[in-house]
């Protein structure tokens, strides 16, 4: 776990000024503001007594820290990436390692003692996260789903939480299948569109406030701020302000930081855009707070659901171009939702960088707002065409495509699609939350936009 002050247990200060002098602890920031930064010390080795340690101490931090002027994308290819202090590999080691020697009974080296509780590789994850996000703290977990539960685990018995009505599936499986039988109580609002819902139904029960903006699937936002500003005047569950949860997996670092909006959690499945390539299943999570950060800490350890060492760093290698690959998904998709736009046999289109037209997204100037970059996931339903259905055509596109592939997933440099229905919201059929069997869901990659629009007008076609 990554703590701008602590390393495995135990302040870093005092111990020689240690190697990965690296990453921050921010209070912070929104669009591409970083507003404060301090040094972290000793994160991979741990320097001998008699090593010259005077590099590590240098006041401005500048040849292993983060300068405060730097951008998301700088803070993308540098944080939790400083060279390695004893060799000085551009490219940090990865620590495949289950334990760490002792120096002696209770006293591990640099704090370093399981895996489990903590690795080298995984702390420069977390750190990582924590600058991109704004945070003092990250967590990184197995999977997003071991996030998302980790995060729940804040709810007691007898305290309900407040998810916004358009969500993973995986989410409300896991509240409502695994959860609800503990004594946790889940209700689902319509906070996209319902400036009053969220007051109406906050109670003195409330221990979580849990958003996902953009949605998944039907890409709706969710002002962050506003419902910030709702919840920070209640009383919930513990006579305490309810906790205000953001999934930003949709959206990326790199689009909006949540916890500068008044979020407390932000979160995310880092096995999508964080990494980019389709390669690993990561989670991770982000907060200034911290009180949170050392009951999420501890959850960490104790449930045990961390990711390996090579995992975190296919992750941090994804993030290195994570700045480059958002603006190329989000101009993809804009290309191609500008395509769609002009199809006649499109009933329903959601891609928030739409303005105008039929097919205008609701809240595309909260977006504007409130967002860098549209975002690389289209969701859409074909019309009733040929005596075919629209669930008989969604089925045709998503098997006629030749370059984006009939999978589940989303966020890498390969376009997918699906139909949700089926695939990852079967969770919620019959519920409030049930998706169109017609609804299709497409993740833009980074492919040239001329083939994946083709590619989508001849599946369209032929559907």
């Amino acid at each position: 776990m990554f703590d701008a002050g602590r390393i495995g247990g135990r302040r870093a200060e005092g111990r020689g000024g240690g190697p990965l002098a690296a990453i921050v602890r921010p209070t912070g920031f929104v669009a591409e503001q970083v507003r404060r930064w301090a040094i972290l010390p000793g994160m991979t080795d741990q320097a001998p007594p008699d090593r010259d340690t005077d590099r590590d101490t240098d006041p401005d931090g500048h040849h292993l820290g983060i300068d405060p002027s730097w951008r998301p994308a700088t803070l993308a290819v540098h944080g939790g990436m400083a060279p390695d202090e004893l060799t000085g590999a551009v490219a940090p080691p990865i620590y495949q390692t289950s334990t760490f020697m002792q120096d002696a009974v209770g006293q591990p080296r640099g704090g370093w003692e399981y895996a489990r509780t903590g690795n080298p590789t995984r702390a420069r994850l977390e750190a990582s996260v924590a600058a991109l996000e704004g945070a003092a703290h990250g967590l990184a977990f197995a999977s997003g789903s071991a996030t998302t539960a980790a995060i729940a685990a804040l709810a007691l018995p007898g305290e309900e939480v407040l998810l916004s009505d358009d969500l993973y599936g995986g989410t409300f499986r896991l509240f409502e299948r695994v959860l609800r039988d503990m004594g946790v109580t889940a209700r689902y609002l319509d906070m996209a569109a319902d400036d009053s819902a969220l007051a109406k139904a906050l109670t003195d029960r409330t221990r979580l406030v849990w958003l996902e903006t953009p949605s998944n699937p039907h890409l709706e936002i969710i002002d962050i701020a506003a419902v910030a500003a709702q919840v920070g005047r209640h009383v919930g569950a513990r006579g305490e302000r309810p906790i205000l949860v953001c999934d930003n997996t949709f959206a990326s670092p790199m689009s909006q930081q949540p916890l500068g909006l008044g979020a407390d959690i932000v979160f995310h499945s880092a096995t999508k855009y964080l990494a980019g390539h389709s390669d690993t299943i990561c989670g991770a999570l982000a907060t200034s707070r911290d009180d949170l950060f050392e009951r999420l800490k501890f959850l960490q350890n104790a449930i045990g659901a961390v990711p390996g060492p090579f995992d975190c760093f296919l992750v941090l290698r994804g993030i290195r171009t994570l700045e480059l690959r958002v603006e190329r998904h989000s101009a993809n998709a804009m290309a191609v939702a500008q395509a769609l736009t002009a199809r006649d046999d499109v009933a329903v289109l959601n891609y928030p960088g739409v303005v105008d037209g039929r097919h205008a997204h609701p809240q595309a100037a909260l977006a504007a707002r409130q967002m860098r970059h549209s975002g690389g996931m289209i969701s859409f339903e074909p019309a009733a065409r040929d005596g075919r259905s629209p669930e008989e055509r969604a089925r045709r596109f998503c098997e006629g495509t030749r370059i984006f592939a009939l999978a589940e997933s989303l966020g890498g440099v390969e376009s997918l699609l699906e139909v949700p229905a089926t695939m990852t919201h079967g969770a919620v059929a019959g519920s409030q939350l049930d998706v169109s069997p017609a609804l299709v869901r497409l993740s833009v990659g980074i492919e040239d936009p001329a083939d994946l629009i083709a590619d989508v007008l001849q599946a369209l076609d032929r559907a």
